[in-house]
């Protein structure tokens, strides 16, 4: 007797079809690994802003425990790289993505939510034995690009920081080979040098001066911050300021740079959950008190009493 098999084969095919079907399902509705308050996500972060970052992270998983924020802090070139390459999905970054790396996460289907949650500022210090008290915005810039009449030494953090990057921004300038010009690793170490050296310009990040860590407050003591002025300020030309929360908030303060906190993972997970942390009341008012600006200012209550 001849035995047909196809239709066998025919049925088998199907059975195979839902059972692949089912097992896609499954993983579809799987519960994520992740969210708004709970489970391990992993974020990247620019070093510089490690202080701010670091507050608030321990703030937030004190809030919500089963939460497990994993943030990595590296220079702003490496950050940038680990968000367009899909190695990390969560990026907190001094500036928000251009048009081309907007590009590149499209592509893969990453539409980024970017929300800005703070401003800081840039910093001028010198030694405390230092005479220098005050510059402009115009002298920083020829400074940088070598016109300045100067045997200062100008320090900062390390070559690939978003520190630089700024500077380079501002000053048109590509590329720092001045011989006076040197770019060191960390925030702490500019501090530090500049404590020990009265003939040293640091340039640093400003929530790095606000309630220093033990390891080097002692420097910190042993700089001052430097007023700048901004010629081209239609307001105030010729008056010189220090960073503090009025002065970003009116800009009068010349140098200053937004933080963001931007999310490629497309869900409500702890990503989202960390961000809308940030933008709450408690997170802003988190900024607020280490000295940075928010980026909205939380109100004050007051209770008045008769």
């Amino acid at each position: 007797m001849k035995i047909n098999f196809k239709p066998v084969l025919f049925g088998l095919t199907i059975l195979l079809g839902f059972a692949a079907c089912n097992q896609q399902d499954k993983k579809d509705k799987a519960p994520a690994k992740d969210g708004f308050t709970f489970g391990t996500a992993y974020f990247s972060a620019d070093e510089s802003f490690s202080p701010i970052v670091s507050e608030e992270e321990y703030v937030f998983k004190a809030l919500y425990p089963k939460a497990n924020p994993v943030i990595t802090y590296k220079p702003e070139a490496q950050v940038l790289n680990t968000l367009l390459n899909d190695s990390t999905r969560v990026a907190i970054l001094s500036r928000n993505l251009d048009t081309a790396e907007l590009g590149i996460l499209k592509r893969r289907a990453l539409i980024p939510d970017v929300n800005r949650f703070a401003i800081d500022a840039v910093a001028i210090i010198v030694n405390q034995a230092s005479n220098d008290t005050l510059t402009s915005v115009k002298e920083i810039i020829s400074m940088l690009n070598g016109t300045a009449k100067t045997d200062k030494k100008i320090v900062f953090d390390n070559p690939n920081s978003s520190l630089v990057r700024y500077l380079k921004q501002i000053s048109g300038n590509k590329d720092f080979k001045q011989k006076n010009i040197y770019a060191l690793k960390s925030n702490k170490e500019v501090i530090k040098y500049v404590s020990e050296h009265s003939d040293a310009i640091g340039i640093i990040g400003f929530s790095w001066l606000n309630d220093p860590d033990e390891d080097y407050a002692a420097a910190v003591e042993k700089v001052k911050i430097v007023g700048v002025k901004d010629e081209n300020n239609k307001k105030a030309p010729g008056v010189y300021f220090k960073p503090s929360q009025e002065t970003l908030v009116l800009h009068t303060y010349p140098l200053s740079r937004s933080l963001y906190i931007i999310d490629c993972t497309g869900r409500k997970g702890l990503g989202s959950g960390f961000a809308t942390f940030l933008a709450s009341e408690r997170g802003q008012r988190i900024i607020l008190k280490s000295g940075l600006l928010p980026d909205s200012i939380p109100p004050r209550e007051i209770n008045i009493t008769h």
